[in-house]
């Protein structure tokens, strides 16, 4: 089972290469320390509305640098997607491997017990490289990234706004079930959703 502190050692146990269906490559792999400058770029280029269905902390260097800075030291593991011509960040992924007590409340209610083989995820794409069917080229790769860890299934950072259905239809088409509804402390209102995840073939 990966640990983050082996994956900021190696960070190509978790790298891998996607052909996408434009004929485009990517590399889907580890943040790194080397990265706040193109993260910065990347979370500078979102545009207002990805802004609002992200769940970043800011959108320029000091928060990209901030990220880089957490590698390895606290619960979150960090993936980017790199254009491999340009070099240019155009997505990222974020896990929490730890839970927060509200989302362990909020299940609880809804009838089911989050332990510490579930983890929580959030992925965030370029604005030019949405709608282009790379999340769905890239979520096998998400749920390889959680099996690693020993993780057995995926909830939704901070849920899914109610309001994005492009997300919510997203999640569902690879497997999530809807638990239940929330309101932020925004007043926006959120579905929860989970994933159970099927074990690596070989386990």
């Amino acid at each position: 089972m990966l640990t983050l502190a082996a994956v900021a050692e190696d960070p190509l146990v978790l790298t891998r290469r996607l052909n996408l269906k434009d004929g485009s490559d990517v590399v889907f792999r580890p943040l790194m320390h080397t990265d706040a400058e193109r993260l910065a770029a990347f979370l500078e280029g979102l545009s207002a509305e990805s802004r609002r269905l992200s769940t970043f902390d800011g959108y320029d260097l000091e928060a990209a640098r901030k990220l880089c800075d957490a590698i390895a030291r606290y619960d979150k593991l960090r993936l980017v997607l790199e254009d491999v011509l340009s070099g240019r960040i155009v997505g990222l992924v974020e896990f929490s491997l730890d839970l927060h007590p509200a989302d362990i409340a909020r299940y609880q209610e809804a009838g089911i017990h989050l332990t510490a083989t579930d983890c929580r995820f959030g992925p965030t794409l370029s604005d030019d490289y949405q709608g282009r069917g790379v999340g769905t080229q890239i979520f096998p790769l998400i749920a390889d990234v959680a099996r690693h860890f020993g993780r057995t299934r995926i909830i939704l950072f901070g849920g899914v706004l109610v309001d994005n259905p492009r997300a919510v239809r997203y999640y569902k088409k690879h497997g999530f079930q809807l638990v239940g509804s929330f309101t932020g402390s925004d007043g926006a209102q959120s579905f929860d959703m989970i994933l159970d995840l099927h074990p690596l073939s070989g386990q």
